[in-house]
């Protein structure tokens, strides 16, 4: 079972009661604890094995717990920016009590940071997948990176407001190849923490299941001309996406590699004339990001450019077909697609 962050208060009132419960009176065999109104019962065996982050990671975790018969939990819920999410402190007593925390790491969490720091000072399990996943060095300032990794673009690291991830791209996630390989080392971190092979054997389950979901991937991005492989993007979370299926970065509307800082004047000009020059089809926006720099962006542009809306940050909302990791790629790849295509 997966617990969503609507529900997460609920499992953490009922991690204080499981753990009440085996330091104090023991309850009668068989029953669980007593639960405080409008809150469920829930034992230690049914209690999260583990908790994400990420809603990508979340995605992938819980397909692992649920294979195994499990149940994990997420601290973000869909449309929640990784880049800013901060938690209560009762959501970082959740973390110290759960078997393994599961967080991108390389600076995503911005705003988790110290929370992170604090629970693992307290003794929680915290892994970060994304240095494991031989994360990509953002691209430097001025360097030309066409036809090396995907990339031709400029990051301005400095001299903006906001935050600043370091050299390493995050965004391990835009990656579904990466995110197999991260499945599988969850799995096994899972089966390190617990004891039970079963996670093990269901991260490379699930591993198997996100190779497919790549190769999918590909193919729905096959028809896209090699000279229409071109992206712009509201920030710089698409190297791996681009080094991955075959594009082109040609700029990012918000500098720094994450969504709070503010471009320049001079930047936004110079972003308007690679567009026109470069002849860039449409614009690409983050789901958790206000698209009002991208809409100024694509008007100033006077062309026949769409802006088109991709789920990056977090995966979608319930019912929208991308509320799941593997509902997230598909439905980028055939919202990219149908942009660039002939």
């Amino acid at each position: 079972m997966r617990v969503t962050r609507a529900a997460l208060p609920a499992v953490i009132a009922s991690l204080a009661l499981v753990t009440t419960a085996c330091a104090g009176a023991p309850a009668a065999p068989g029953t669980a604890p007593a639960s405080p109104a409008g809150t469920p019962s829930q034992t230690a065996a049914d209690a999260p094995i583990a908790i994400a982050t990420t809603t990508q990671w979340g995605s992938v975790l819980g397909d692992i717990a649920q294979c195994a018969g499990a149940t994990s939990a997420t601290l973000m819920g869909p449309g929640d920016d990784p880049h800013e999410f901060s938690v209560s402190s009762s959501e970082v007593a959740a973390l110290v009590k759960t078997k393994l925390v599961v967080a991108n790491g390389l600076g995503l969490e911005e705003g988790l940071q110290t929370t992170l720091a604090n629970a693992k000072g307290d003794g929680a399990n915290v892994f970060e997948v994304g240095p494991e996943l031989d994360p990509l060095p953002f691209a430097e300032e001025d360097h030309d990176h066409e036809g090396e990794a995907g990339h031709d673009h400029e990051h301005e690291g400095e001299g903006h407001e906001g935050h600043d991830h370091g050299p390493l791209d995050p965004h391990v996630h835009m990656d579904a190849s990466r995110m197999a390989r991260g499945a599988a080392l969850i799995g096994d971190r899972l089966t390190e923490a617990t004891g039970d092979t079963k996670f093990s054997d269901c991260g490379q389950k699930v591993q198997q299941d996100l190779v497919k979901v790549d190769n999918e991937v590909r193919d729905i991005l096959a028809p896209i001309p090699a000279d229409r492989r071109v992206l712009v993007t509201d920030h710089d979370a698409y190297g791996y996406f681009a080094q991955a299926y075959d594009f082109k970065v040609a700029g990012v509307v918000i500098p720094g590699g994450g969504t709070d800082a503010e471009p320049s004047s001079a930047e936004l000009a110079a972003l308007v004339n690679t567009i026109k020059t470069d002849g860039v089809h449409a614009i690409f926006s983050n789901n958790t990001v206000n698209p009002r720099l991208v809409d100024a962006v694509a008007k100033e542009a006077g062309t026949q450019i769409s802006v088109v809306e991709l789920y990056e940050g977090s995966v979608g909302p319930a019912g929208s077909g991308a509320d799941t990791y593997q509902g997230m790629m598909l439905t980028d790849a055939h919202r990219v697609a149908d942009a660039l295509k002939q």
